[in-house]
């Protein structure tokens, strides 16, 4: 079942999550890893918000222990993100033009 993941990093920055997703190999409107539905982030003035959209949650969790927990710590995120997960009932794919 696809999941929505919600994290909130409180004192990080933009130039950090731009970092941390040129160390993981991925570009900004580009294709996600594999697994990945959808991805946004924005500032907050708390920190970062970044919502994903997954296939499943292990397949989230995986790609978390891999490449988010330490690449963030590598790249100077103040802590680990305070996440929230939810069972997606509906999503969709990108239109007939994107």
């Amino acid at each position: 079942m696809a999941v929505a993941i919600i994290m909130e990093f409180t004192g990080a920055t933009l130039a950090q999550y731009d970092e941390t997703v040129k160390k993981m190999g991925l570009t900004p409107g580009g294709p996600g890893p594999s697994g990945a539905i959808s991805h946004w982030a924005v500032a907050t003035e708390n920190g970062l918000l970044v919502t994903d959209v997954w296939k499943s949650r292990e397949l989230y969790d995986a790609f978390a222990k891999e490449q988010i927990g330490p690449i963030t710590s590598e790249v100077g995120f103040p802590d680990a993100p305070k996440v929230t997960y939810y069972d997606v009932h509906s999503y969709f794919t990108p239109g007939a033009d994107a």
